[in-house]
């Protein structure tokens, strides 16, 4: 990643870029294949909108016209009367305003996925932005939203991680239901402070946490109770049973809560064996979500932190009248190629498109190549012409550089053209209107770093 004066905002080098770009493109097929439309709202919100979601409202950008900034400098109204708006900090706000003011054209449950820019003003540290790409996925649904989906997602963001060019991942789920059924039977009453201490887990160690609980009036028994569960991690929805039981609670809503992880858990077992692990550690985002709920790693860079969060609400959104019930998840895509960068863990084949560099032999005859180069371009392949006419040895070099596999050379006073693979030195005879490149040379590819 090239440097900049400002930190936060990550600039990738050409080939950088193009490991980018085959993820987006990845993710991108990989939800249109399960049925998800794509779209893309404003970059900016009212800030009342944006405040909606308060804990999140420091770090929101906020946006202003300079000729209003210098208004107010000077004592003038300035931007006082104008609406004041703000770059969106996540892709969930936005959607939620979506589905509102489109609820009469849209079709329910609506499936949708979501590649834009997002901005947070928080303290860039590795894998951590100002400005960074978010991928997200939701199901919204109409007043109900059945529990299946928080089945499928899970799994389509397995399918898609999973069959990236980087380690093993591991999508790690909890219910909201579960934490909650097993606090109301040890009579912890307020929940939310026990996934406070909870969330703390794994920063302070039990030790803390149980200090963090007591200070909220969850006494020691309770505390004990609430640190075992969290020490469940199974991938066996036998066992996420026998384990809980042995907690000695039980309930209705913990039942209910159980009956949805074992059913995710077994499920996923059968799709993806593996890859879905049960966790009832994670604590994050269960005082807003309401049922399951996800994180993921990455296996031997688990300091990377959650690439892939989400859950289950109730409600997304409400216009007063109508409630929008979805389950989403959001990739940090920043994040995740950032890391894929900087290991490196995959490498671009080549920095540009080009597949092809036509060599000019005489300025003179640069429309020969021009030609050539235009005629390949019309059949597909990324062509580009040599900026001068300087020896072959040169401008094979500056193929080389940029990872171009082929030049083309022009035949001379009647001569055939030919077409060499400087990679292997290889040499034919070709014709622009019939000759194609390998498939695997047609356009870059990002392969497992060796």
């Amino acid at each position: 990643m090239a440097r900049t004066s400002l930190s936060g905002f990550p600039e990738w080098l050409p080939d950088g870029r193009i490991v980018e770009q085959s993820v987006l493109d990845h993710l991108r097929r990989i939800f249109e294949l399960h049925g998800f439309a794509g779209i893309e709202t404003r970059a900016v919100e009212t800030l009342e909108q944006l405040e909606s979601k308060g804990e999140t409202s420091k770090e929101v950008y906020v946006l202003e016209r300079l000729q209003a900034l210098k208004e107010a400098e000077a004592g003038g109204r300035g931007s006082s009367h104008e609406r004041r708006m703000g770059l969106h900090f996540d892709l969930t706000v936005p959607f939620a305003r979506y589905v509102i003011e489109n609820a009469n054209d849209l079709d329910f449950p609506f499936k949708r996925y979501q590649i834009q820019k997002v901005w947070r003003g928080e303290r860039p540290q590795e894998g951590r932005f100002r400005e960074f790409t978010q991928a997200d996925i939701d199901v919204v649904g109409n007043g109900e939203l059945p529990f299946h989906f928080e089945v499928e997602l899970p799994l389509v963001m397995a399918e898609a991680l999973t069959s990236l060019p980087i380690p093993p991942v591991h999508v790690l789920v909890n219910n909201r239901k579960v934490v909650q059924g097993v606090c109301e039977s040890i009579g912890v009453e307020d929940v939310d402070a026990a996934l406070r201490g909870l969330d703390k887990l794994d920063k302070i160690g039990p030790e803390g946490v149980a200090e963090e609980l007591a200070a909220s009036g969850i006494t020691g028994a309770q505390a004990s109770t609430l640190l075992a569960m969290a020490e469940i991690r199974t991938d066996s929805p036998e066992e996420i049973r026998t384990r809980v039981g042995e907690l000695g609670v039980s309930g209705g809503m913990l039942e209910e809560g159980l009956v949805e992880l074992c059913e995710l858990v077994a499920t996923a077992a059968s799709r993806v064996p593996g890859v879905v692990v049960a966790d009832l550690r994670i604590a994050r985002g269960l005082d807003y979500y309401t049922g399951s709920v996800y994180e993921t790693v990455v296996e031997g860079h688990e300091d990377l932190g959650s690439i892939c969060s989400g859950g289950r609400y109730d409600s997304l959104a409400t216009d007063g009248k109508r409630t929008y019930p979805g389950v989403g998840l959001s990739i940090g895509v920043s994040r995740l190629v950032s890391r894929m960068i900087s290991v490196p863990l995959v490498r671009a084949t080549r920095k540009v498109p080009t597949a092809v560099l036509v060599a000019v032999i005489d300025e003179s005859d640069r429309h020969r190549s021009d030609d050539i180069a235009t005629l390949l371009r019309s059949r597909g392949i990324p062509s580009d012409v040599a900026p001068a006419a300087a020896k072959f040895g040169k401008q094979i070099r500056h193929a080389d550089r940029r990872g171009i596999p082929f030049v083309w050379f022009p035949g001379a006073d009647g001569a055939p053209d030919t077409v060499k693979d400087i990679r292997s030195g290889d040499q034919v005879e070709a014709r622009a209107g019939t000759w194609t490149p390998p498939a695997a040379d047609l356009l870059p590819r990002v392969e497992a770093a060796d």
